[in-house]
Formats: C-alpha cells, structure tokens, sequence
C-alpha cells in the first residue's frame, strides 16, 4: 500500500514539486520532536538542576593558529546552529516571493499588516505590564511567533483544516522572524565593531553577487558564509542574521523544461557509456535543474525541524517548577506581559486587521481564508517559543531569565485551547456555513495560464460543473496509465468536467509525441476519447502498426488518418498545448490543475477527491456572496 501512494504522485514533482506543502509537512512532524525536547528539558532541569546547567555552560573552543573562538554548548547552539534554522526561514520568506502567494504583490499588503500588527499590539501589552520596571527592557520576547510550533500544532488541534489556513499563517508570519532578527541585530547586540561588521556586509556582499551570476559551486557559499556569521559574531552583532541574509538570496524557480531535457541527454550519454566523467557530468546536470533554494532547503530544513530546533529547546527550556516559584512567576509583569501579550495580542491583531482591511479598501484586499480561518491563525498565532526564547536569552540573566522561560512555554498551552475551540465552533455548523467559515470568499491565484476553451481542449463531462479538473499527460508516461484509473473514478461525479491536454515527453518517452498526433487524428473523426483510452490502456504497445491497429478497431478512415500522421498535420494542435505547459511552470507528468489551481503531491483518488471537494465548497461560497439581481 506504501509503495502504490509512493508510485501515485507526479514523478518530478516528488521531492521538490510541492516545496510549500512539504515545508508545512515537515514542520507539522518535527513539533512532536519539539515538543519531546521542551519536556525532556523540563524534566531534566527539576531532577538535576545543577547538571542541566553545568552541561549546557560547557565551553567548546575552535582554534585556528593564533586564534580561537570559545563559546558554551548553548551559545554555540544558540548563536551558530540556530543561524541555519533562519536559513530557512529566509528560504522560504524567497519562496513566497518568488513562486507563492506572494508573487501577486497586492496579496502581501494585507499579511504585512496584520504580521507587524500582530508585533507591536503585544508588545504594547507587555510594556503595559512591564514600563517603569525591570523587565521593560526585554519587550522583545513579546514579538514573534514560533511558525514551525505554531503550524504543528495546528495540525494537532485543528484536524481537517484545509492548507489554506496553515497558508495563510505562514503569510501572515513570513515578516515576522525577518523583522525580530533585526530587533535582535539593532537593540539586543552590544559593543558593536565596525570593522568587523564591515567586514561581514563585505563578504555578504560577494555572496550575493555570486548568486546573482548563478556561481553553483556548494564551497563558494559554505566559505562565505561561515566568513559572515564569524564577522558578524566579531563584530558583537548576533551572527543568526546571517542565515536568514544568506537564505533571502536564494531564488527559487520550477524546473524549465529544457533543462530537464538538457539533463536526460547527459544521462544517456551516461548509460551509453558509464564513466566516472560522465556519471559527474550527469549529476551536475541534474542538480543544476533545481533552483538555489530548492537545493538549499532540502538539504537543511529537515535537519534543522528535527535536530537543532529541538537542541534549541532542549538547551533553553529547562526552568525549575514548583508551587512557590509558580505563585510568584504568573504574578510577574514580566510573565503576564508575554502571556497576555501573545494570547490576547496575537489574535486581535490578526483578526482585526482581517476585518478592517478588505472595509477600507473596498474589498481589493481580503484575507485568503474565512472567518474561522482569520481567528484561528490568530489563536495559534499566540505561541511564542523559539525566536522569542532567543531574545530572552539576551534581553535577561539569571534568576530574571525563568519568568520570560515560564511566559513562553504557557502561550503554547492556552494558545493550543483557544485555538481548538475556534475550529470546534466551526466544526458545529453546516456544511456550507463551515466551508465559508474556513475558506472565505477571496478569489484563489489561478495557476493555469490558458484558460479551459471548449472550442479546443478535449473536455469530458458536462460543461455547466462546478469543477474542472485539467491533466497534461503523455500517452507513453506510466504515471499518466495509473492515473487514469483515478480519473475514471472522480468522472463518476456529475458536477466534475475533466480536460485533457498533451504533453509529450519526447527525451524520455519516444512514442509519446506520434501517439499525440495519432489521438488528435482520431478526434478530426470524432473519437479523440476512445483513442485517448486505447493508448493509456496500452502504453507498451504504441508502434505504428499498434496505432494503426487501434484505428481500424475504432473504424476510423485510415488512409485520411495515415496521412495526417505522416505530414504532422496535428503537430501544431500538440505544440500548443505544449506552450499552454510551459507557461503554466509544467514540466512533467501528469500534472493536475483544478479550477485553475495548480494539485501538489499524490493523485490517489482520495487525495485528488478532497481537493476537488474544496475548489467546489470555495466555489458555492463565492455564489453564495454574490448580489443576485
């Protein structure tokens, strides 16, 4: 069962297709290795106080000649490891940009909004609690939300919540750690030095530019780099600025087609003749086929969920607990200040903003999700841990330092109930209340760019559905024979109109583009369908005698259909669909586009079934909330 899933997902598409929701997947996974590691340090802490302490206090030196740089376990986590987690915050902040919802730049006014609202409303909370004392100084602790805990955690407490949601926090929060790391760069870096931050922006410089000129070369940034963050270290500047600087200068692209062609010819110069030189060649020309970022975050995000974020927890999280410290701590300005800040503050922010924006602008700015979508992400939104954690860890010592500890790791707690009961209301209602509640009735990026033209595309289902399910296919894919069987049985639902659209894959696949043209052959006679299921029922008989063979049971013309297939009259058909392709970013098969918006990931029946279920619920929402008349 394992391996058919596997099997049933575009080929290509497997690892790096789908970058945002393996992103969202990882980070749902990792919160349990979190989790475990903010518990084992708690734990730790209480049983043996004085070890968990010592331990992490432990000094690491690396020397280099005459010179040596000492931290403890914790800093070097905490300075150093950490930096690579803001690599991929940067990563993903480049990818929004550049591929996500964020390449429509209108759409990034209201989340900008609601994400730096939703830092300065707890921070003001804080410093009501907190201005004139002590703690008033670390009103940065009150700033940022922990995405990746956050987005676990939803997954937990919100079961069923459409990606759209968890979207839309991860939109909201893209500025989020951008702007706490400059807090921490501008207010919490002490006795800076100019020379070796200059030295820093100087390096960082040169990385740039070698991006900008597409330098491939994986030592070229590792040098750089490490230059930068040991810089910005010298320089009292805290040096995990450097990994989200570092991560923001990576762009992100899908795979053009030619590339990938480009890269099949070195692999069958490889096949043909298997030497060490050509086998390099060959690897080379794969890895090139995916951009910066791609490569960057696949390498580094799951070592980052699921090792140093839970080291970071593990190091910092360990505060002692007892009843005495418990009645003292939550009657601290400093505790409720951080608990009341991220809790009460986060959610009215985000709500709030939501509400107002699309009122002042007259609509042209709304939210992506509905009403239980805004409240929910404003709820989880509420859990402070990691980058705010890092700020604690500067802003306060000692003793001072186990309230901001206790402040954080309760918004985890209430943030989680709150949360839960939002989607718990919206669970309560009817199907259609429920779906607005959760999807809203903001228009959707539309990803295919040649519109659906009944005059044109080959169609399947009646032309008044609801939904419309779009596959670019190729006759000879095997991916494209098992997802037939899959369109055969969502075509059993009557409000489902499902297009078909060519995409011959030629490098890999040598019989695809003939049987291309023999299908659009079959349709001058009126039997596209019965041809188009005869060539995916027998992709390994597609010979020009198997063709013809098909034809003759068909009971086509044959000398008509010989002729256009020897003069290629259907070439022209077959390229334009090959253009709508590379247009739309598709370089593989099948490739599925429903309403217009691009399917990642699995095609199994239930997977496919479930996202046409809400391109149609968003679809009713959107009728519902039009003016009739």
């Amino acid at each position: 069962m394992q391996v058919t899933h596997y099997l049933q997902r575009t080929a290509w598409t497997r690892d790096f297709a789908a970058p945002l929701r393996a992103f969202l997947r990882t980070e749902a996974g990792s919160s349990g290795v979190l989790a475990g590691a903010i518990v084992a340090a708690l734990v730790w802490a209480n049983v043996a106080p004085g070890a968990y302490e010592s331990f992490w206090h432990t000094d690491l030196a690396v020397s280099l000649g005459g010179d040596e740089l000492s931290l403890d376990l914790r800093d070097w986590i905490n300075s150093g490891l950490m930096t690579l987690f803001f690599l991929v915050v940067g990563l993903e902040a480049r990818r929004e940009f550049d591929l996500g919802d964020l390449r429509e730049r209108s759409r990034f006014v209201l989340p900008v909004i609601a994400g730096v609202t939703g830092m300065v409303l707890p921070v003001l909370i804080y410093l009501a609690f907190t201005l004139g004392g002590d703690g008033a100084h670390g009103w940065g602790v009150a700033m940022s939300t922990d995405t990746a805990l956050a987005l676990g955690l939803l997954a937990l407490v919100g079961r069923g919540v459409p990606d759209r949601v968890r979207v839309f926090l991860l939109t909201v929060f893209v500025v989020d750690d951008i702007i706490a790391l400059l807090v921490i760069a501008i207010v919490y870096s002490e006795d800076i030095r100019m020379m070796p931050l200059l030295l820093a922006v100087l390096a960082f410089g040169v990385l740039f530019t070698v991006a900008r000129f597409g330098v491939s070369r994986p030592f070229v940034y590792l040098a750089l780099g490490i230059l930068t963050w040991a810089a910005l270290l010298t320089s009292g500047v805290d040096p995990v600025v450097a990994g989200l600087a570092i991560g923001l200068t990576a762009p992100a692209y899908s795979p053009g087609r030619d590339d990938l062609e480009q890269a099949t010819g070195l692999f069958r110069l490889f096949r043909e003749q298997p030497t060490a030189e050509l086998a390099r060649s060959a690897t080379v020309g794969l890895t090139a086929t995916l951009s910066p970022n791609d490569r960057l975050q696949h390498f580094y995000h799951p070592w980052t969920s699921y090792l140093i974020v839970p080291l970071f927890g593990l190091a910092n999280a360990g505060i002692p607990i007892h009843l005495d410290f418990l009645g003292e701590a939550y009657t601290s300005p400093i505790t409720l200040g951080i608990l009341l800040g991220y809790t009460l503050g986060k959610p009215l922010a985000v709500i709030g903003v939501s509400w107002a924006i699309p009122r002042l602008t007259r609509g042209r700015f709304r939210p992506i999700v509905g009403w239980a979508g805004v409240a929910g992400s404003g709820t989880i939104a509420g859990i402070g841990f990691t980058v705010s954690l890092l700020i604690a860890t500067l802003a306060f010592d000692g003793p001072e330092l186990v309230e901001p500890k206790l402040g954080l790791l309760s918004t985890v707690v209430v943030a989680s109930v709150l949360t839960w009961l939002v989607f718990r209301a919206a669970a309560l209602l009817s199907p259609p209340k429920k779906a607005a509640a959760l999807l809203g009735d903001a228009d959707g990026l539309v990803d295919l760019a040649e519109p659906v033209d009944p005059e044109h595309d080959h169609v399947r289902g009646p032309a008044t559905a609801t939904v419309t399910l779009v596959e670019y296919g190729d006759f000879e894919c095997p991916y494209c024979g098992r997802a037939e069987d899959v369109v055969r049985a969502l075509l059993k639902d009557d409000d489902l109109r499902y297009v078909w659209r060519h995409l011959p894959l030629a490098d890999v696949h040598p019989r695809a583009q003939i049987a291309a043209e023999f299908a659009e052959a079959a349709a001058a006679q009126g039997s596209f369908w019965e041809m188009h299921d005869l060539l995916l029922a027998n992709q390994d008989q597609l010979q020009p005698r198997d063709l013809m063979r098909y034809g003759e049971q068909l009971g086509l013309d044959m000398d008509r259909v010989h002729d256009e297939v020897k003069h290629h009259t259907a070439a022209g058909r077959v390229a334009r669909d090959v253009e709508s392709a590379d247009l739309s970013g598709v370089s593989g098969t099948p490739t599925f586009f429903v309403n217009g918006q691009r399917h990642y990931g699995a095609y199994d029946v239930e997977t496919l079934a479930r996202a046409i279920k809400v391109a149609r619920a968003r679809v009713l929402v959107q009728r519902a909330g039009q003016p009739t008349g």
